[in-house]
């Protein structure tokens, strides 16, 4: 089954490249592979007859008991021959349906065979999880197919208003699944819930039942949610055959049927089926008949059908079960056959409009052949699988014994005759000559566009001449349910009830057809019930203008406000919490050293400081010291991993906080905050106070004993190392560690496309592309190379000529230069990147690994960007940021999926120890593959820090003619009168 999964999945990847090849004759290829997951089908029927039908269960998430379970039993054979062969059919028909040239026909072949793939998953599945996880693929899937002409609003809006509807039902069935799992008795396997359900009466389980049926209801358009299925009708015509008869609104049908088994009998379920399913059978069938485009009669007749099915398979009645089933497989045939008739008719006519259409029976016998065979098996005329199905249901009806049998069998009826009048519409419309109308003209259509249609039709005539087939293979399923005699399929059940009430349905429907004029205008007058369309869009309005009310209250443009929005809403929910269980502080201990209480003092008078700060380069600056006395806790505390992850951390925030305030004014702006500061600062002090509380009350709340102290354990056994810290990282928690380094590159690449300007070279910038005649200010061809240019002014400096400590000094400009930081960073730059290494293969047994030995590699490099500027930093790194950072993930993640190469798990840890003899044994875990994809990670960010924040800033600032300083000046009120400070500095004057 996984290989039919992974199968549609490489041929969706593929499908834009076949498509590109073979243009749209490409389909046929791609028709294979949901025809073989038919075919694999098919050639299970023994098997699965037996009770034997393949098995599947691959351990995924085992704490949420979610496994990659699958099994094949008569319910999902049945639907994996009608997904597979009807999507199968329908993909061929598209090679000859859609145009030569057509556009994104590459994206809707592999939407396609994509959503197949979804839906063979969805009905073989047998757990309730991964069961919503295809649901909700289908539901994405069907977005795109509907939404294909995304030129055009109405397709547009038909996909949002599927997508929100079918996505709001798989919500609420997800919480169904979950309340049913978690429920006393209950389970995640599909099998074991339905064997022994957990029928305890609790109104919590009666929910979880209710919400499932919502997800059924929404997905298979029953009421209230039946309007998103017409409006689809914008969507290709291929994929209203399929997704609207085999597939998508089958999936409610399925899951309906597949629980039915075991929560039939819960009375509120017989009322949800019987009021949902009833009313969308009659609805459906009401709207239809004052339909003109043939595919939203057909649309509405889906509805219709929809209803019908569902209440059929939602009885615990074997009889009316085995009916249901067989109607399944004939609504199918019958509903793509029609869809894909009318698709011929609309490409070989240029209209859907029946009051348009007049004598296609003559022009289009090839059409109209499989038509009418269609239209016969819908409305139930012998000898068609629609009338073996519908007899089927008649003659259960009649006889079972329950009471609400009655009110079904008055709704069928109904149904069946509304159904029997728009049938008999869609043929007078499609086919028949009309008066005052002429012959519709038609242009003459590939042979292969009628192959589909017509090998559907006959397929329906088949299966209705073989009934005894048909009950040999659905029986076994219907007999699952938990009430009444066995059914039959049958095509003469004799006199009686259920042949009167055949008569009394074909009677009727001709009478509503012959009436069709009078019914139309009883139907412009008389309103059934509010327009279910129109108050899903005013609903939508009505949302939309509330969001927007909310958003203006709550997104007004204001950090500060945003701040305190978080803040205030943080202290409320913790302190009512704290009120509700009644937390209480314990014993506190003030401190294990008396330095510990000298050093937060130390931390709190900065903090304090720094909000008081008005300069900004001033504010980092406390701010680093609050960050460094957090690194003395730490170390003090006996951490030393965490103080120099810490120490290192701090570090680069301050460099990033320099390079930034060079594009910042020196100080805060004098906005008049002094209304709002006491409420700000009566906020800062409760969110102060609220942190305290609750470092102190949480560690007395704690009911188990701490998980940290199993660690030393686990992290050695489990891990092979004694560096708990490290361990822990890239071994226990390496899917944490996993995300993180994720969202590091995600980081990055939002640092850069936020500074860049222009699109990110593709190159790095380095010594020997430095020009020294043009496009510098401190170019030779300027007023000389000992000279700085300054507010229009020469200004000599001592010239730094022939002192080169580091490769790119000479392209700084002379003022920035320093000959003790150059010699420092000669001296200090490769004992840097050798420490990184030597933490990077220490860390998992000594403080360090790949984050720590990623940070010293990046301050080394931080270090030479300072020292020399950006064509110092493509001199010590000459490698693009995003190869480093995508060559760290993929290390990292292809680390993670080595282990399954030798039946492991992901992410599973090896220890290799190899002896050297005198040299002693060397102790490797595979874990370092995986902290060297961390290093590089961490090295690539940084350096796309450095080339985004530093080098790019730098080359901005001389693309504007002026050299960027450091940090801005001291006054924001300073004048060119102001530089004369930095002449004598540069020159030597001034004071001696």
């Amino acid at each position: 089954m996984l290989q039919l999964l992974a199968l549609h999945l490489l041929a969706a990847v593929a499908a834009p490249a076949i498509m590109r090849r073979f243009g749209r004759k490409g389909f046929l290829p791609l028709a294979l592979v949901p025809g073989s997951a038919a075919v694999w089908a098919v050639a299970n029927t023994g098997a699965v007859l037996d009770g034997r039908g393949p098995t599947l269960d691959v351990s995924w998430i085992p704490a949420l008991d979610m496994s990659l379970a699958f099994r094949l039993d008569v319910l999902s054979w049945l639907m994996v021959i009608l997904v597979g062969g009807v999507g199968a059919i329908v993909l061929g028909y598209c090679a000859w349906y859609f145009a030569s040239g057509a556009k994104f026909l590459g994206r809707f072949a592999g939407v396609f065979v994509a959503f197949a793939g979804a839906m063979l998953g969805l009905v073989t599945t047998d757990n309730t999880l991964v069961l919503y996880v295809f649901w909700e693929l289908t539901t994405v899937f069907s977005y795109l197919l509907i939404g294909h002409y995304f030129d055009r609003k109405g397709a547009r809006r038909a996909a949002m208003q599927a997508i929100i509807v079918t996505t709001l039902g798989g919500l609420a069935m997800l919480f169904g699944f979950l309340i049913l799992g978690a429920a006393e008795g209950g389970s995640y396997v599909i099998s074991e819930l339905i064997a022994n359900p957990p029928l305890d009466g609790s109104a919590l389980v009666t929910a979880g039942i209710v919400m499932v049926l919502v997800g059924a209801i929404s997905k298979s358009a029953l009421v209230p949610f039946h309007f998103w299925l017409p409006g689809a009708m914008a969507a290709p015509t291929p994929v209203s055959a399929y997704l609207h008869a085999a597939a998508m609104v089958k999936a409610g049908v399925y899951l309906v049927a597949r629980f039915a088994p075991g929560f039939a009998e819960v009375g509120l379920w017989q009322w949800m089926i019987l009021l949902t399913g009833g009313a969308t059978m009659i609805l459906g069938g009401y709207r239809a008949l004052r339909q003109h485009d043939l595919k939203l009669l057909l649309a509405f007749g889906t509805v219709s059908q929809l209803g019908f099915l569902i209440l059929l398979v939602g009885q615990a009645d074997r009889a009316i079960a085995l009916a249901g089933l067989a109607l399944i497989g004939a609504h199918a045939m019958f509903k793509a056959t029609l869809f894909l008739t009318v698709g011929v008719i609309d490409a070989a006519a240029g209209t859907r409009d029946l009051r348009q259409l007049s004598g296609l029976a003559k022009h289009l016998p090839w059409a109209t052949v499989p038509g009418v065979l269609a239209t016969f098996s819908m409305v139930g005329l012998p000898p068609f699988a629609g009338y073996v199905g519908k007899e089927a249901a008649l003659e259960a009806l009649v006889h079972s014994d329950d009471p609400m049998t009655f009110a079904l069998l008055v709704i069928v009826v109904i149904g069946s005759i509304l159904t029997f009048a728009y049938g008999m519409r869609f043929l007078w419309g499609a086919f028949a000559r009309k008066k005052g109308v002429e012959d519709t003209p038609v242009d003459k259509e590939a042979a292969g566009l009628y192959i589909a249609p017509n090998v559907l039709a006959f397929a329906g005539l088949v299966a209705g001449l073989f009934p005894v087939a048909g009950e040999t293979l659905l029986a076994p399923y219907a007999d699952t349910y938990p009430v009444g005699e066995p059914g039959h399929l049958t095509l003469w059940g004799g006199f009686g009830t259920p042949l009167l009430l055949t008569g009394v349905i074909i009677v009727g429907g001709v009478l509503l057809m012959l009436a069709r004029r009078g019914v139309e205008r009883v139907q412009e007058v008389v309103s059934v019930g509010p327009d279910a369309d129109r108050t899903y869009r005013g609903t939508m309005r009505r949302l939309d203008s509330v969001s927007v009310a909310v958003t203006s209250i709550t997104q007004r443009g204001s950090l500060p406000v945003y701040l305190a929005l978080i803040l205030l809403t943080t202290v409320v929910m913790i302190w009512t919490s704290v009120y509700a269980g009644g937390l209480r502080i314990g014993a506190v201990k003030p401190w294990d050293y008396p330095v510990q209480a000298g050093v937060a003092i130390v931390v709190a008078v900065a903090a304090f400081l720094t909000a008081r700060a008005r300069r900004r380069l001033k504010a980092v600056v406390l701010l680093g010291i609050t960050g460094y006395g957090v690194v003395l806790l730490f170390a003090l505390h006996g951490a030393p991993d965490l103080a120099l992850t810490q120490a290192l951390v701090e570090t680069i925030t301050l460099v990033v906080f320099i390079l930034v305030l060079r594009r910042l004014p020196a100080y805060y702006s004098n906005r008049p905050l002094k209304a709002s500061r006491w409420w700000r600062a009566i906020l800062a002090i409760a969110v102060g106070l609220t942190v305290t509380f609750v470092a102190l009350v949480i560690p007395n709340a704690r009911v188990t004993d701490s998980i940290a102290e199993l660690f030393p354990e686990e992290a050695y056994n489990y891990g092979y190392g004694r560096n708990i810290v490290n361990v822990t990282l890239v071994d226990i928690r390496a899917w944490d560690t996993m995300g993180e380094i994720s969202v590091l590159l995600v980081a990055a690449t939002g640092v850069a496309s936020l500074v860049f300007l222009r699109a990110r070279a593709g190159r790095v910038e380095r010594i020997r592309d430095h020009d020294m005649d043009r496009g510098s200010v401190w170019a030779s061809d300027a007023p000389g190379d000992d000279a700085l240019v300054r507010q229009g002014r020469t200004i000599p400096v001592r010239s730094t000529r022939n002192r080169r400590w580091i490769s790119a000094g000479v392209a700084l400009a002379p003022h920035r230069r320093s000959v003790i930081f150059e010699v420092a960073t000669r001296l200090i730059f490769h004992t840097m990147l050798v420490f990184a290494i030597y933490l990077l293969f220490a860390g998992h047994n000594s403080p360090g690994g790949g984050f720590v030995a990623g940070l010293v590699a990046g301050i080394a490099l931080t270090v030479r960007y300072l020292a020399g500027g950006r064509y110092e930093l493509g001199e010590a790194a000459p490698v693009l940021p995003g190869l480093l950072l995508g060559s760290g993930l993929f290390l990292s993640a292809g680390a993670g999926a080595v282990p399954l190469a030798f039946g492991g798990v992901v992410l599973q840890s090896v220890v290799i120890d190899i002896p050297l003899g005198y040299l002693g044994d060397v102790h490797l875990v595979t874990t370092l593959f995986f902290d060297i994809g961390v290093f590089l990670v961490v090295v690539g960010l940084m350096l796309d820090i450095l080339r985004s924040l530093g080098a790019e800033v730098d080359r901005q600032g001389e693309a504007e003619g002026r050299a960027v300083p450091d940090v801005a000046h001291d006054s924001p009120r300073s004048t060119a009168d102001d530089a004369q400070p930095l002449e004598d500095a540069l020159t030597g004057g001034g004071a001696p």
